[in-house]
């Protein structure tokens, strides 16, 4: 198959916008009917950008790649398909938050929506990226997007990650800032009781991982968790893991050079701060959001914590979006499918910290 020769940032979104928003007759006459599998077809919107990509990536991470090469890799992927121009705010700011080796950087959106009742509610957000390759500049588009479109200020966290910082690292960091944000919730002119956790994929994991742990020690519990295609078990392997394992964005080998780094030899990777899946007891956690994406490794995952978490007596809203793939959060600028989805999830979040 020969590669699409890289283009400049903003041709190629242009290009990818283009292609993603023809009529689907013509994206069905472009690249070919969408695959069906599992009972399910791909939105050709996002076929489209599945066959684009396909030409013009590399290959799902190998077992030997270079953390800091893929996590250059993934930053100039981000910044293809991000907003262009960025969603305005009415301030965004660095922020820093004391975390158990040291300080942790965070990014405070601001949202120039006036707000209906009084002072904005916060979602506090972790980042995707398997624990290994997000940051700050991956999710910039994804947080402006929830904050401009929920109303709610949003908090971005840039916690720790692996192989340097291997498991509990990130989960430590991603605890220690909501704690802190909950006991300074004025400096956000925010109640602690209007606080929200959330996450995609990794960052949708230790959004839950925070829930149990503020449950277990006590502290006000989040307003509600909001979680996009989590990772909720790593010491099992659930069907979709194989169902979808190649040719959707994320693949298995993906998960697995991310878990390997995030949970080297030695690590239980049955502990309920990783495996969230596995915890014994989910009763009293926070009321749930839960996103999931048809042709993802993750979806089974997924849908048993949200199915888990409803047998808790957790109230749980999960919408599954049969045609879409991992990363969905990430495309609101290219894809209409994506676009659609998220902005559910801002209204979820809406609705949540009303």
């Amino acid at each position: 198959m020969p590669a699409i020769p890289r283009l400049p940032p903003a041709i190629e979104h242009r290009i990818l916008k283009f292609v993603c928003h023809l009529p689907p007759r013509a994206q069905r006459r472009l690249f070919g009917p969408p695959p069906q599998l599992d009972g399910q077809t791909l939105a050709p919107d996002i076929h489209a950008l599945i066959w684009i990509a396909a030409r013009a990536r590399h290959d799902s991470l190998a077992e030997g790649a270079d953390p800091v090469e893929a996590r250059v890799q993934r930053r100039a992927e981000a910044a293809v398909v991000a907003e262009r121009p960025a969603i305005e705010m009415a301030r965004v700011e660095a922020a820093e938050i004391p975390g158990p080796a040291g300080t942790i950087p965070a990014r405070l959106y601001v949202p120039r929506t006036t707000p209906a009742d009084g002072p904005r509610p916060l979602l506090v957000y972790f980042h995707g990226g398997g624990w290994v390759i997000g940051d700050l500049e991956t999710h910039d588009s994804p947080c402006r997007f929830l904050a401009a479109h929920s109303g709610a200020q949003v908090l971005a966290v840039d916690y720790r990650l692996a192989p340097e910082h291997p498991f509990p690292a990130a989960a430590e960091d991603a605890f220690a800032a909501y704690a802190w944000v909950s006991a300074n919730a004025a400096r956000f002119g925010v109640e602690p009781a209007r606080i929200a956790v959330g996450g995609d994929s990794a960052g949708g994991n230790l959004a839950a991982v925070v829930c149990l742990l503020a449950r277990d020690a006590g502290l006000t519990p989040p307003a509600m968790q909001l979680l996009i295609y989590p990772v909720t078990e790593t010491g099992r392997e659930l069907p979709s893991r194989q169902t979808f394992r190649e040719g959707f964005l994320l693949t298995r080998r993906d998960m697995a050079y991310y878990e390997d780094r995030y949970l080297p030899p030695g690590t239980d990777r049955g502990d309920p701060r990783v495996a969230v899946l596995q915890a014994e007891d989910l009763s009293g956690l926070p009321p749930a959001y839960v996103a999931t994406a048809g042709f993802d490794p993750l979806r089974d995952e997924g849908e048993a914590y949200a199915q888990r978490l409803r047998e808790a007596g957790v109230p749980v809203a999960l919408h599954r979006h049969p045609g879409l793939v991992h990363t969905f959060i990430n495309l609101t600028a290219i894809c209409p499918t994506s676009r659609a989805a998220v902005l559910e999830a801002c209204g979820a979040l809406r609705m949540g910290l009303a």
